[in-house]
């Protein structure tokens, strides 16, 4: 495998998903050999159903799995509201494979020493639940003491595939004033990471998007994996 230019799989559930982090590849590694694999169909069923269902888990394996069989060294799901399937198909396939917030999640909880007030801003309701259990889980081993804030930013998500990206970002940025004595402020899904400049300019803490992140923490752990 060449570890300079590997086949990684994105795995999207929303089409919104697929610029950010194709940006972020350009910024940050832009010799991986990339495929996009989208069902958005996934989205939708997630928002009807109370619970992650064990169909929608073997979806992602059965996604996965298609990855590895087209010789993909690495996968990295971009969609933030199924963190155990994202597991499970990690599990199955042996790949490494990254929850899209894992690496944003890692970045906040070193932003000091000591307790930390962080907050999470989505514009995806489904996924605060499992990304909420996520970061406390992930605090919990490091022995972090968190305090978690979190927001739901209702029609923004609309905005921005309609087209109107300006109001997109300006409810994420009225949404996250409420947050300005936290250590660090979290944007949620993939898409939102066009908004960070904006939600930053709100904000006197840092504001962490995820694409970056994962680009960064995929290169590692595709190298380490070979």
């Amino acid at each position: 495998m060449n570890l300079q230019s590997p086949r990684v799989a994105l795995i999207h559930a929303t089409p919104l998903a697929i610029q950010p982090i194709q940006d972020a590849f350009a910024r940050h590694w832009p010799q991986a050999r990339r495929m996009n694999l989208l069902d958005d169909s996934l989205s939708s069923d997630r928002a009807q159903a109370p619970t992650l269902t064990q169909g929608m888990v073997q979806r992602f394996v059965d996604l996965a799995r298609y990855a590895q069989d087209t010789g993909c060294a690495g996968i990295l799901f971009t969609c933030s509201a199924f963190g155990p399937a994202i597991e499970a198909a990690g599990r199955n396939t042996g790949l490494p494979t990254l929850k899209p917030n894992e690496a944003m999640f890692e970045q906040a909880l070193a932003a000091r020493r000591g307790p930390l007030k962080l907050a999470l801003l989505a514009t995806f309701e489904a996924s605060l639940a499992p990304m909420t259990w996520e970061l406390q889980q992930m605090a919990q081993q490091r022995g972090s003491d968190v305090q978690l804030r979190t927001a739901f930013v209702p029609q923004a998500m609309d905005d921005l595939a309609q087209g109107r990206a300006d109001d997109h970002h300006r409810k994420i940025a009225q949404a996250a004033r409420q947050f300005a004595d936290c250590d660090a402020v979290m944007l949620a899904q993939f898409s939102m990471a066009a908004a960070q400049p904006v939600v930053q300019a709100e904000l006197p803490c840092p504001v962490l998007a995820s694409p970056d992140c994962a680009v960064l923490a995929l290169q590692q752990r595709i190298a380490s994996h070979g």
